[in-house]
């Protein structure tokens, strides 16, 4: 009994494994994986990354909105750069932006220069690291 309880849980856990939210990017010379949670309802859009203390390098939020629009995002009580990747309906790259903690009452607004429906936010500096660049194509693989 004990056996077969080991390998159902081992089961179970190589199919969690799979089910990994994750976005690439073709950068047009490699693919580049993050994995990502998802913000999906304004709940979690609004809290996003706030007080994280550090993001690991293959890791972002991935932000889920109903249509496109020119997006805001600031920096209230977020601890680390960022960089908010703007993406539209078709999962192309419209604007990224380099984005600050915000240390005072009046925070800075981030707005894309294009229409977009998807952000995705990763550590500061990772598109300029990874050659991510407006253009780009975004392909999701997103599970609930």
């Amino acid at each position: 009994m004990k056996k077969i309880f080991v390998v159902f849980l081992l089961i179970f856990l190589v199919s969690c494994a799979k089910n990994i939210n994750q976005i690439s990017i073709d950068n047009g010379k490699k693919i580049i994986k993050i994995n990502v949670e998802i913000a999906d309802d304004s709940e979690k859009r609004m809290q996003g990354l706030m007080f994280r203390e550090k993001l690991d390098e293959s890791k972002g939020m991935f932000f889920i909105f109903d249509n496109e629009d020119y997006l805001t995002f600031w920096m209230e009580n977020t601890l680390i750069p960022l960089d908010i990747i703007f993406i539209d309906k078709d999962f192309k790259i419209v604007d990224i932006k380099y984005a600050v903690p915000c240390k005072s009452d009046q925070c800075r607004l981030y707005k894309p220069s294009r229409l977009a429906k998807y952000v995705l936010e990763v550590n500061g500096n990772f598109s300029i690291n990874n050659k991510i660049s407006v253009g780009n194509k975004v392909i999701p693989k997103l599970f609930k």
